[in-house]
């Protein structure tokens, strides 16, 4: 692994000779890695010799491309596939220094933050585009996939996906049913025939962080509302994707519309279970397991972690939480450094992180707090003070 930063010196005499950090982005404002370079930058006021490590963190959504490059080496690849309606679209994935491995975000290629929120139609967006960013990555040689499958403005079962890569999804004439849910609605047989060779080579592991089945009240008809779904529509999407799992059955027998998170992604998860046989795994033990934040944490005195906002949801498979948890496992301390924090978010102390911190000082404007250039200072400065009250303990 290559490690994103380190901050290195004669160790301080103190317990906090070690210290890993690991943020998680601020979504709009800092990267992981801004964000932990720049708590690296307060410490060092008050420890100018301790060892710092600074790793990215992501929990399988948006910032995981970046995440896996920083802390495994690799590059940036940059494609136009279809978008979400079907019109071209410029994205990146990553493939990892192994020149085996792709890191890809669907969303990047069929994101609800893709379309104006007057052209969301689950009937119509497509997930054509994500099985185009695979066939990309497995023209240039990748063979293992690591996929975060958050964000989606599709509910079509991954039936695009499934096209782009070879499958024949046709209707009672013989013709390729058409792209999103209403595509499903014509659907009467599935055929693997044509699908591209070098997919029986591959591996999928799935960053997926709901549990929905594809069908029923609980599917993933629940998310379809906001991606333009109108009420009529949801019955008639959950009859369609019901026919599509029976379909699906008769060629992959081991399908099963019921397993937790088949409704991920409005049925993608469902698609990459059954056709791609893929792990769907909570997206930040994927992440962490990359980063080998486990072994870095064995050796440190001290995490920190943190991400834009801390609230109750952190609790629920979002990464500072599944940070701490490793850290607690050694019964390492944890400090979390975040944007804002909710009145809910006492949960977190009960979830591993000790303390919290926002980093915000002042009254100020939400622009004013997202630039960039604010947050670092407004990070490193909190950092700074906390280690300070550190330092006050360590020498008493």
């Amino acid at each position: 692994m290559n490690k994103s930063s380190e901050y290195s010196g004669e160790p301080d005499s103190s317990t906090t000779n070690n210290i890993v950090i690991a943020i998680d982005s601020f979504k709009g404002s800092l990267t992981s890695l801004q964000a932990g370079n720049s708590a690296a930058v307060g410490i060092k006021r008050v420890y100018p010799k301790a060892h710092i490590t600074v790793l990215p963190l992501a929990d399988g959504g948006e910032g995981t491309v970046n995440a896996m490059i920083s802390g495994c080496g690799g590059k940036k690849i940059s494609t136009i596939v279809s978008g979400p309606l079907g019109l071209p679209v410029s994205c990146e994935y990553g493939i990892l220094n192994d020149k085996q491995t792709a890191v890809i975000e669907m969303s990047a290629a069929a994101g609800l933050t893709l379309i104006a929120e007057a052209q969301r139609d689950p009937m119509v967006t497509t997930t054509f585009g994500v099985g185009e960013i695979i066939r990309d990555a497995v023209k240039k040689g990748c063979r293992n996939f690591i996929v975060g499958i958050g964000g989606s403005a599709t509910n079509d079962g991954g039936a695009g996906m499934l096209q782009a890569l070879g499958f024949e999804l046709l209707d009672k004439n013989g013709h390729d049913i058409s792209y999103g849910a209403q595509g499903l609605r014509d659907l009467v047989s599935i055929s693997n025939k044509k699908v591209i060779p070098e997919l029986s080579q591959c591996s999928f592991r799935i960053a997926c962080d709901v549990d929905n089945p594809l069908c029923g009240e609980n599917g993933c008809r629940v998310f379809a509302v906001q991606k333009g779904a109108a009420d009529e529509m949801l019955t008639q999407m959950d009859k369609w994707l019901d026919e599509f799992a029976r379909i699906a059955k008769s060629l992959y027998p081991h399908a099963d519309e019921n397993y937790p998170g088949a409704g991920a992604a409005g049925g993608l998860g469902f698609a990459f279970m059954t056709f791609l046989n893929a792990r769907l795994e909570p997206g930040v033990n994927i992440i962490l397991d990359s980063i080998n934040l486990r072994e870095e944490i064995k050796n440190a005195d001290i995490l920190i972690t943190g991400e834009g906002k801390l609230d109750s949801q952190t609790v629920m498979g979002k990464a500072p939480c599944g940070a701490a948890k490793i850290a607690k496992e050694y019964s390492k301390p944890v400090i979390a450094l975040c944007g804002c924090v909710s009145p809910d978010a006492g949960v977190c102390n009960s979830a591993g992180i000790d303390a919290f911190f926002p980093v915000v000082r002042s009254a100020v404007s939400p622009d004013e707090a997202m630039n960039t250039c604010n947050a670092q200072r407004n990070v490193a400065d909190t950092a700074e003070q906390v280690f300070r009250v550190i330092r006050c303990m360590n020498t008493k």
